[in-house]
């Protein structure tokens, strides 16, 4: 039984105790005053608001104990991603002889990654987290290595882009005319931000992940499919609760992942763990991404940490006052902070910190003449930038877990 349930049947029990020894000394005074001719009657007031709700600060007798000691970093984090193929043997022991040499101490570690396989094994008995689980990686090995070398251990959780669950449950994704699961060109499916059951299952995946020890629980792809709001009306799925609204389809699609994000850190409190969200860049400069549901100030009110995608060559040309973005890692850094530093600014009291992820990654893609090879110095660039704006926090994305050693992860050294 969870700590929500025991607390409600414990508050239940005292309720009906009550009642029945109200009862019982109602029906003894009348035997005894049965020759009175006149008695007043008395009324119950029945509330109809709930017996218990999860306060704003959860009792920290009430927080499930993790036996993973390992504190928040006294600098920050400064963090690296690692895939669940990098979170062992050899690769791990490289990654962690990198953090243990340098200013580096966080991991953000795959538990459930971009196509929706669950990495780990976790302790559940829901049907998905069982059936989309490849043990990879020994979750007990891995919390055992990252406590012993002091580095402060997230967890990542891709949401809503879940192929898996998607050709399981196409009542759960968007389909095509045909009956088939849309995809995008890349073949991957996702599944709608508007059911319950799809936010359900990734809490509960959250859950057994702070459970195992992780400290920070990340949520990636947080929102719709990428263009959603040109093809919303040519798919068919459902709109659940949403459907009712009489807002409009842009206002349901962020109503939807803001009130998801709102609903995992509620359902999250009791593991006394810090929920951060990715986030497109761009979202801070819009403040709401119509197409894909992304409101900047609205998830940044429900999480502690925002953590916003800034990498240079996710940037148009033209983007924050520069022509091509990929080529200037230190001024597309700098000019991107001054905005979002001014929307957390605007937030007060409800701003979370800033946590942004940069670019460990060469573009190629992009085509000639529009990125650069990257490497020591363009990595150090970037953190320069944050570091000037006051921001001591980052995480490093490169896809397959490999980083640039020779950067310079700490200004303040």
């Amino acid at each position: 039984m969870n700590i929500r349930k025991l607390l409600i049947t414990g508050l239940a029990g005292l309720s009906a105790t009550a009642l029945l020894s109200t009862t019982v000394s109602a029906d003894e005074e009348a035997d005894e005053g049965a020759e009175e001719a006149v008695r007043e009657t008395t009324y119950l007031t029945v509330s109809e608001e709930p017996l218990l709700s999860l306060p704003d600060e959860f009792p920290r007798q009430f927080m499930y104990e993790s036996l993973v000691d390992i504190d928040y970093p006294e600098d920050g984090v400064k963090g690296i991603f690692l895939t669940g193929g990098a979170a062992t043997g050899e690769s791990l022991n490289h990654l962690t002889n990198l953090l243990n040499a340098t200013a580096l101490n966080s991991m953000v570690i795959d538990v459930k990654d971009d196509d929706g396989t669950i990495v780990m094994d976790l302790d559940s008995d829901y049907d998905y987290v069982e059936q989309f689980t490849r043990s990879y990686v020994d979750a007990e090995t891995l919390m055992q290595h990252l406590e012993e070398n002091d580095i402060y251990p997230i967890a990542r959780i891709v949401v809503f882009k879940d192929t898996r669950l998607a050709n399981e449950r196409p009542d759960l994704s968007f389909t095509e005319e045909n009956g088939e699961v849309w995809s995008n060109r890349s073949g991957a499916s996702f599944v709608n931000p508007y059911e319950r059951e799809v936010w359900e299952y990734n809490v509960e995946v959250a859950k057994q992940a702070a459970a195992l020890g992780f400290k920070d629980i990340q949520f990636d792809y947080v929102r719709f499919p990428e263009g959603f709001g040109y093809m919303d009306e040519q798919l068919d799925y459902s709109r659940g609760e949403y459907g009712e609204s009489e807002s409009d389809n842009v206002q349901q699609r962020v109503d939807a992942v803001t009130d998801f994000v709102a609903y995992a850190r509620e359902e999250l409190q009791p593991f006394d763990v810090e929920v951060s969200v990715d986030i497109f860049g761009y979202s801070a400069l819009v403040r709401e991404e119509p197409n894909i549901g992304q409101s900047f100030t609205r998830i940044s009110e429900n999480v502690d940490v925002i953590s916003s995608m800034i990498y240079p060559s996710h940037w148009g040309p033209g983007n924050l006052g520069i022509a091509l973005p990929d080529l200037e890692p230190y001024n597309l850094v700098y000019n991107y902070m001054e905005v979002e530093n001014a929307v957390l600014e605007e937030l007060g009291e409800d701003a979370p910190r800033t946590r942004p992820w940069i670019q460990d990654f060469t573009a190629s893609y992009l085509g000639a003449g529009n990125f650069m090879r990257y490497g020591d110095h363009e990595v150090s660039e970037q953190i320069r930038a944050l570091h000037e704006h006051g921001v001591e926090e980052y995480l490093l994305w490169n896809a397959a877990s490999n980083y640039s050693e020779g950067a310079t992860f700490d200004f303040n050294e």
